[in-house]
């Protein structure tokens, strides 16, 4: 379902929106489920194809290439509760955007963060990154990428939500807390003026344009707090580190979702020689 005439003023206004029960509770324990038959991994594990990494000592680990999972996570590749809401956001359908499909994903990860675990503010429409941007233009929306995060716990006061300052997707200064710390000193965005938590039950998701400034609070309490991630954007996109999709994932998946993980895979063309 394409986003409604709020939820297209929301996501123009402050940079994301909240989708609530995106996943069923049957979805969301079949994926914990999966997640469960992964874990424990260390950091540059490998599980199949699936790639354990994290960016610091305090982030918690992500599983990335999380669609080699399994079927759970297949499933949210072209999921009806986001898709065609991220399709209209990231645009380019009818353009050359499109010319090796609707949409790409540059990356998919979960994350599991216990106490004390956080990432600390990053990104912003200052930057003015490509890759990222936020645009409206001729009326149509042509972001770089618009994320999908599915809460698979409750991420309320304490749980270490997701956290975004709204409206800094447009912003056209940094905020003066990147001045004043850098990544691997940075804390939590808890104390950030202007940043706020998306709360959100298990099942819900939140929707939001990379560009906007965004983080998380630590978490303080006891268990763990999950999540997952599918970045979107136009086609012609590439993987943001690195990885390729493996031909087992690529035989089984159906043919949308295949489009989405490799479109420039499925669009190489051998060139025929013209015999005289």
């Amino acid at each position: 379902m394409k986003p409604t005439e709020m939820e297209t003023y929301l996501f123009d206004l402050r940079g994301y929106i909240i989708l609530k029960n995106a996943l069923s509770p049957e979805e969301v324990a079949e994926i914990n489920g999966a997640i469960n038959a992964l874990l424990p991994m260390e950091h540059d594990e490998w599980d199949g194809y699936v790639h354990a990494t994290n960016f610091g000592a305090k982030d918690g680990l992500n599983l990335q290439q999380i669609y080699e999972g399994g079927e759970p996570f297949e499933k949210l590749i072209d999921h009806p509760s986001w898709f065609e809401k991220v399709k209209h956001f990231v645009g380019g359908e009818g353009t050359f955007d499109a010319l090796h499909g609707p949409l790409f994903i540059d990356e998919a990860f979960a994350n599991v963060r216990r106490p004390g675990e956080a990432i600390p503010l990053h990104s912003g429409g200052h930057e003015g990154v490509k890759r990222t941007q936020y645009l409206y233009k001729n009326g149509r929306f042509m972001c770089g990428q618009v994320n999908i995060l599915i809460a698979l716990t409750d991420m309320m006061p304490g749980d270490g939500a997701t956290m975004v300052i709204p409206g800094s997707h447009k912003s056209n200064f940094a905020h003066p807390h990147f001045a004043q710390h850098d990544w691997e000193s940075a804390p939590s965005v808890d104390d950030v003026e202007g940043a706020i938590e998306a709360n959100m039950k298990a099942g819900d998701a939140l929707l939001f344009v990379d560009a906007i400034a965004h983080g998380s609070a630590k978490r303080t309490n006891p268990g763990e707090r999950r999540i997952i991630v599918y970045r979107y954007g136009p086609s012609w996109g590439h993987f943001r580190h690195g990885y390729e999709v493996s031909p087992e994932l690529l035989a089984r998946l159906t043919p949308q979702r295949r489009q989405i993980v490799w479109p420039h895979k499925l669009k190489a063309r051998v060139p025929q020689v013209k015999r005289s």
